[in-house]
């Protein structure tokens, strides 16, 4: 398992409330090419607060080439920046 904290482009909607929902997202791989993932499932959604920064985790499973792939999100409230952190 690869740990990172990389910035991804994300589409997702929200609730009245302001509750985020992944629905997929687009990074640029190790070769310079855009892959879009889509969120199949989110297992869990928490909240944490890092560095005083309050954050949605949202551990999530996609079918990504015929394979089964775990991964976490990170939704940051002051900046509304979307991260994939563990993949």
């Amino acid at each position: 398992m690869r740990i990172l904290m990389q910035p991804i482009e994300m589409v997702a909607w929200f609730t009245l409330e302001g509750i985020p929902h992944p629905i997929r997202y687009r990074l640029t791989s190790d070769n310079a090419s855009n892959v879009v993932v889509k969120v199949d499932r989110v297992v869990t959604r928490s909240e944490e607060k890092l560095a005083g920064n309050r954050m949605f985790i949202f551990r999530c499973q996609s079918e990504v080439a015929g394979l089964l792939k775990l991964f976490e999100l990170k939704y940051e409230l002051s900046t509304c920046k979307w991260y994939l952190y563990k993949a």
